[in-house]
């Protein structure tokens, strides 16, 4: 099975919950790895994602060690929307995706 791993970013400019057990981040850039396979057997190139993830880079104490937590498009995209609506309430810049880069 041939695969694939596109990077992007993601800016947040307030503080925002993530991931299941709903742990606050702070705001920040944060590195977002999308992995997608191959669908073999069409007559066109096509690849179905199969794991995204947020990469956490620590600081202070931690400064160095780097957590992926594995999250879906949707969560992603409602962090982002929460983030915007923050950001229009109190006249901020707003979160958005940076284009992704193909690291295959």
């Amino acid at each position: 099975m041939l695969t694939r791993s596109t990077t992007s970013k993601v800016t947040f400019w307030n503080a925002f919950m993530f991931g299941d057990d709903q742990q606050e981040l702070p705001p920040g850039t944060y590195e977002i790895v999308v992995e997608e396979e191959l669908l073999q057997g069409l007559s066109f190139e096509a690849y179905r994602r199969t794991a995204t993830y947020l990469l956490v880079h620590g600081k202070g104490n931690q400064a160095g060690q780097t957590t992926m937590h594995m999250t879906t498009q949707e969560n992603l995209e409602h962090a982002i929307a929460c983030d915007r609506a923050h950001c229009e309430t109190t006249q901020n810049s707003e979160a958005a995706l940076s284009p992704q880069e193909d690291t295959t």
